[in-house]
């Protein structure tokens, strides 16, 4: 067996890769990965729920930016089906804003999978 640094993988010493192209990758990822979450943050997506009664949108960053509620169905003694459409329609938003975030983080990642945090 020959002296000498350990190599890893039977390739030359540092396993063959440039550290240098490994931290400038590494920095454009977060380069893209901050953008990503700039995009997100302009981006929206919107849910209805009982038929178009209640209507949220959010950013893609999963801020709720807007509730509206037709007045029509506003009724003192439902006042728990209207509460339940509410998070129904706030549910759905903050699923699409997460299938959304997911789908460009794919494409930063190049199927590498998911990162903590995202």
């Amino acid at each position: 067996m020959a002296k000498g640094r350990f190599t890893g993988f039977g390739g030359p010493p540092g396993g063959g890769m440039n550290m240098n192209n490994l931290m400038k990758q590494a920095q454009k990822m977060k380069e893209d990965m901050e953008k990503l979450e700039e995009e997100m943050s302009a981006k929206e997506v919107e849910a209805t729920a009982g038929g178009g009664v209640v209507r949220v949108v959010a950013t893609g960053d999963k801020r709720i930016k807007l509730v509206e509620i037709d007045p029509e169905i506003i009724d003192p003694e439902e006042v728990e089906m209207l509460q339940d459409l509410i998070i129904a329609a706030v549910n759905e938003c903050i699923e699409k804003a997460e299938k959304m975030h997911a789908e460009g983080m794919g494409r930063i990642s190049g199927g590498m999978g998911k990162f903590p945090g995202f």
